[in-house]
């Protein structure tokens, strides 16, 4: 049986991460698992434990949280893989957003999540490398979001008990009315460049982000390339009106909504740029950024009849 390392923020989903740690215990030790279970103490600190548990020989990684535990533990394991292969990474949703977790095959109910981490079923994944103004360099999972969805990103963090949609729902309204500024940009993939005055840039390895909107629907990461979606500049009654389609992933008919399949793309702009990384804010504002697809990169912990 792999040795397993449980990686547990206990913040995460309001506290409910730490909540359900005597509980994943318990499961593991009735499955007879070869485990350890260590909770994290401060933001970042995720990837250093993932990487030290890669060079302590553990087989397995578990990121117990929402997206931003899984995106910290996904690093620590890119880190240690020095061009092959990353991993294996398994998830226990218990976060604000659960949307990697869950698009690949996660169940919410620990029991069954530890039971499935402890089959060992895997599948291979793609990873993205981001480059932030050439200081900072991130892998992502999921999606690397510029401009309207980074700001509902920074106003969530300033919310203190609501989780999921009941979270999000709000914040939404929020920016479209009070935060958002729409950006000049120029966008470069794969060697096409346009330029657009943008509300969002979702550069997306999977389909969904911010507990359940469907950003980019068709986004599946093992495809082998980003799906690119740009959203220009539209009156805030229109943003309004876009947001129960963004929900059910209706959105990409709309006229000022586009859809690329790129590899590599490149953002430029004199305007700020807000940047969220799987849920994550790494900077204030940026004003160059890079996305560049690595394939087949991540080995997951996912049933065989995952997404």
């Amino acid at each position: 049986m792999p040795r397993i390392k449980v990686i547990v923020n206990p913040l995460a989903g309001k506290g409910y991460a730490g909540k359900i740690s005597p509980l994943i215990r318990k499961q593991f030790a009735a499955l007879g698992a070869d485990f350890d279970l260590v909770h994290t103490t401060a933001p970042g600190e995720a990837i250093d434990l993932a990487s030290q548990a890669v060079q302590d020989g553990f087989e397995i990684v578990v990121a117990v949280g929402g997206d931003g535990t899984s995106h910290e533990v996904m690093n620590g394991l890119m880190k240690q893989a020095r061009g092959g292969i990353a991993g294996t990474l398994g998830c226990i949703p218990a976060g604000s957003g659960n949307d990697f977790a869950v698009m690949n095959g996660a169940p919410a109910d620990v029991e069954a999540a530890c039971r499935l981490i402890v089959q060992g079923a895997t599948r291979l994944i793609d990873v993205g490398l981001l480059n932030i103004d050439g200081q900072i360099r991130r892998y992502f999972d999921n999606v690397a979001g510029i401009g309207f969805d980074a700001l509902v990103t920074m106003e969530c963090r300033k919310a203190k008990y609501l989780r999921g949609l009941a979270l999000y729902l709000p914040v939404v309204l929020k920016t479209i009315f009070l935060s958002m500024h729409p950006s000049r940009t120029e966008i470069i993939h794969d060697g096409e460049t346009q330029r657009k005055t943008t509300l969002m840039i979702c550069v997306a390895n999977g389909p969904r982000e911010g507990g359940g909107f469907f950003v980019a629907p068709h986004a599946r990461c093992d495809d082998g390339h980003f799906d690119l979606l740009i959203a220009e500049k539209m009156p805030k009654l229109g943003m309004l009106a876009m947001v129960p389609r963004f929900m059910k992933g209706t959105h990409l008919s709309h006229r000022l909504v586009e859809v690329k399949h790129s590899r590599h793309v490149v953002i430029r702009s004199e305007d700020p740029l807000y940047v969220h990384v799987d849920g994550e804010i790494l900077c204030d504002e940026a004003h160059y950024i890079e996305a560049q697809l690595i394939p087949s990169s991540l080995r997951i912990i996912a049933p065989r009849n995952g997404i």
